[in-house]
């Protein structure tokens, strides 16, 4: 018995979780050509000073030890 209400728990969320994704899908725009790349550019240099930060932290860790 508790194994069918638990059923129709994960049932009833995975309908929920289901309804708001379509939700927002809808609600949500493809970027222009413009903000693409701002987005593409943006992050590219995020990801380039995490891996300038991690590499000199590297050097500073094998210059210590």
């Amino acid at each position: 018995m508790e194994e069918l209400e638990q059923n129709q728990t994960l049932l009833s969320r995975l309908k929920s979780f289901i309804l708001e994704s379509r939700r927002v899908f809808r609600i949500t725009k493809r970027p222009s050509k413009d903000e693409f790349k701002a987005i593409v550019k943006i992050s590219s240099i995020g990801i380039a000073l995490i891996g300038i930060i991690g590499f000199i932290i590297q050097i500073i860790w094998r210059l210590a030890s």
